[in-house]
């Protein structure tokens, strides 16, 4: 809102001198050249689609340990273009041929989907970890090898020998005598309860047998004009799978689900919130304006402003977050104030000259700026990427929003708005508007309002929610937790990071931790765990374990020749080493490569994840099986982003009450006694606006704090516009143009199915009502404070 200090009369304006046109003319030139830049940047971002969904960038980025978070983001780009399948009826039968349905109806539909490459045969798996089967050992089989007395290995080797088939196969019972490397595949098999049968992969759950499926999608995450691809492509196979299986059933998760979701349901928000806005905007110009020039020229301003904010967040980000663009669409709502002060002075004062006019406009437009782009930016405090790339695009949208005012309108506006009824009765409507009283009446309402205000903020409820910042559709989350559970895949809330000077180094730490671990695994705190040293070994694991093997199964085969008068020999080891770069190399490494992260920053990076961790009171021990070992991090991603989110819920509090108080003080320098008609409002109603939060039981969060912050810099321009010009309509008619916009925009921007936008827009759009409002009720009655002091 502009401040309308410089909404000069019309003697000022008599008596100003004209503006010379060569100066406007050539800023109006290079704001021109500007737009063109912006023009062609906008042709090749949407060719380009830079656009980001990845819901991780709405989260913080850790304070302590920045590597966490490019770990996230390294284990999330390992599985962003997957998508898991499990088809599934309540016999094996049905359920197969429900998949060979699915499968054919998916191809038929040339769907953007393939069939993962990185399903490894079992051939592949026991060809390459076979050769080097002596230094592959389970923690049970190594106790085993060094406890066991070398008799009862004689004999549990006599007792696989006596098994039908095995002494036909002596060759191969003398290079594994103890069985020790199918027990070792089968404790692998074991982190995912998925199994081969019949050439599918098979899980059963929920009274069904399921064929698991996992594709890759082929195309671009989501689609530019938001429709869905992906989700109807499965649907689609669905049905068909359907019709030769009544009864069966998809599940189906993936982040790419995830990312196409949250594209369609952003594309209707800023179709709902970015058009909904503008034409309440330009329905207002016309109802104000009733010619054609001031709502072209302020649409021309909001679409420049958008654009710009579009390319310079592009510029310094490299992409724009669908979210951004949501709330970006909101700023229609504020960044039209500048046209329509314009066109509401020219309306007032038509004698004026435009560049005159604009002139004497210019120092409360830039004041008024100034203060909204510090509103804004304040938003960016906080360590989310989501929201400093939201107040860069604001900030730059209400800049270009001005300079398009400032530089074009002059030069394109040729006649003043005419006079109309609408604009005349919002003038009038001034002096009929109650002001405040100090009576019996004025003192109960204000008492019913606190007692509800007290009530509300008693029944508020404060939440630091990670999942209050992400909006994934409830059908997609459950989805996600339903297959996690029929699978048994790990949580990716909870993890060990290991890191390491060396890929032998991030091994043996993984190694220290993993004994740590077992002792928690028996005691059933969780199921398990999955870690890259479980596929391949540290070579000081590996060295040790083919020196066991070869000591333990030589005496094995002795006692075994003794027994029987054979001479089986142990052949010698097919293989050397397994090194992790051969692990990575080979298909065999599919089942667990999301686990090695690479190096990072000269280290090396792996994850160990858990299996079955259902309660959280294990947490502690979790983290304390860290404790004391170099290279390892507990990380509860979860925990940590709650946590950061409670701490800076407080302190941007304290930043709140602070500039309150920044507020005040500036306020009293220019209006003294008088300051409290401009600062009370804002203070009334972001208190009121956090009652109401407490009445409707949404929870109190830290975008409720920043949503504050933006009315402080918002409200009090209502309260300085009316005590500036006090009793002047044109003022008032300002002031409810401006502000009826702006809530609107906010309004629309409550309906975000986003909870963090959400509250955001619900708490400005119960803010600003509430502002404009109040402000005229404490108007001052007896003019201009400096009057009055005269």
């Amino acid at each position: 809102m502009s401040d309308p200090s410089l909404l000069g009369s019309p003697e000022e304006l008599t008596h100003l001198p004209q503006v010379a046109a060569t100066p406007w003319r050539l800023a109006g030139l290079a704001w021109l050249v500007f737009v063109l830049v912006v023009v062609v940047h906008q042709v090749q971002f949407w060719r380009a689609g830079k656009l980001d969904t990845d819901v991780l960038a709405l989260l913080p980025v850790s304070e302590q340990a920045p590597e966490v978070g490019r770990a996230s983001k390294l284990m999330a780009e390992g599985v962003s273009r997957q998508v898991v399948v499990l088809l599934g009826a309540p016999a094996w039968s049905d359920a197969k041929r429900a998949a060979d349905q699915w499968r054919h109806a998916l191809e038929q539909a040339d769907a953007p989907l393939r069939a993962s490459v990185g399903a490894q045969s079992l051939d592949q798996i026991l060809d390459f970890y076979g050769s080097r089967r002596d230094r592959l050992l389970t923690p049970a089989q190594r106790a085993e090898l060094l406890q066991a007395p070398p008799g009862s290995q004689v004999q549990r080797a006599l007792a696989l020998l006596a098994q039908p088939g095995a002494s036909a196969r002596l060759a191969d019972f003398a290079s594994d005598p103890l069985g020790l490397f199918p027990d070792w595949l089968q404790a692998r098999a074991a982190q995912t309860r998925a199994r081969p049968r019949d050439g599918e992969l098979w899980v059963h759950g929920e009274d069904a047998d399921w064929v698991v499926l996992i594709y890759e999608i082929t195309g671009a995450p989501f689609a530019m004009n938001g429709n869905a691809l992906y989700q109807p492509a499965l649907d689609g196979a669905l049905q068909a799978a359907q019709r030769e299986v009544p009864g069966a059933r998809m599940i189906a998760a993936g982040l790419p689900l995830h990312a196409e979701a949250a594209a369609v349901r952003a594309n209707n928000e800023i179709n709902t919130i970015g058009w909904g806005s503008l034409a309440a905007v330009l329905l207002l110009a016309w109802l104000a304006f009733r010619r054609l020039t001031p709502i072209l020229l302020t649409a021309v301003s909001l679409a420049i402003g958008v654009a710009a904010a579009i390319s310079v967040t592009a510029w310094i980000y490299g992409s724009v977050h669908l979210l951004t663009l949501v709330f970006g669409a909101s700023l229609v709502g504020v960044a039209e104030d500048y046209g329509i002060h314009y066109f509401a002075s020219r309306q007032g004062q038509p004698w004026a000259r435009p560049r005159t006019l604009m002139r004497s406009l210019l120092p409360g437009l830039v004041l008024a700026l100034s203060t909204s782009v510090l509103a804004y930016l304040a938003l960016g405090l906080a360590p989310f990427p989501g929201l400093r790339q939201m107040a860069v695009f604001s900030a730059a949208g209400l800049l270009a929003a001005f300079l398009t005012a400032v530089c074009w309108f002059p030069l394109l506006d040729r006649h003043a708005p005419r006079d109309t009824r609408f604009a005349a009765r919002i003038r009038d409507s001034l002096a009929r508007y109650p002001s405040w009283r100090n009576t019996r009446l004025a003192w109960s309402i204000a008492a019913v309002l606190a007692v509800l205000s007290l009530i509300g903020l008693v029944r508020l409820h404060a939440s630091d929610d990670v999942r209050d910042w992400q909006g994934s559709p409830p059908a997609l989350i459950q989805a996600q937790i339903k297959i996690g559970r029929l699978l048994g895949t790990p949580s990716v809330a909870q993890f060990y990071l290991v890191r390491g000077a060396s890929p032998q180094e991030v091994l043996e730490r993984e190694e220290a931790l993993k004994e740590r671990l077992d002792g928690l695994v028996a005691r059933h705190a969780f199921a398990g765990y999955a870690a890259v040293s479980d596929w391949v070994p540290s070579l000081r694991r590996q060295q040790a374990d083919a020196r066991l093997t070869a000591r333990v199964e030589a005496e094995v085969l002795a006692g075994v020749n003794a027994a029987l008068g054979e001479r089986l020999v142990r052949p010698a080891p097919g293989a050397g080493a397994l090194t992790p770069e051969q692990w990575l190399a080979h298909p065999a490494s599919a089942a667990a490569r999301t686990l090695w992260l690479g190096a990072d920053h000269g280290q090396y990076m792996t994850v160990v994840m858990l299996h079955g961790l259902h309660d959280a009171k294990q947490l502690p021990l979790l983290e304390g099986a860290a404790a004391g070992l170099d290279g390892v991090r507990w990380v509860d991603r979860a925990a940590d982003i709650s946590s950061l989110l409670g701490r800076y819920r407080w302190s941007m509090t304290a930043l709140l009450a602070a500039g309150h108080a920044l507020v005040l003080f500036v306020l009293w320098l220019r209006f003294r006694r008088a300051a409290w008609r401009t600062w009370v409002p804002t203070l009334l109603a972001s208190v009121l606006a956090v009652a109401v939060q407490g009445w409707l039981g949404e929870p109190f969060q830290l975008a409720n704090i920043l949503a504050l912050l933006l009315l402080l810099g918002i409200g009090v321009d209502y309260g300085i516009f009316l005590l500036e010009h006090d009793g002047d309509g044109a003022a008032w008619l300002a002031v409810v143009l401006g502000a009826a916009s702006t809530w609107l925009s906010f309004g629309l921007l409550a309906l975000s199915s986003t909870p963090a936008l959400h509250a955001f827009g619900l708490t400005l759009m119960v803010g600003v009502l509430l502002v404009w409002l109040g402000s005229p009720l404490v108007r001052s009655g007896a003019g201009h404070p400096k009057k009055a002091a005269e």
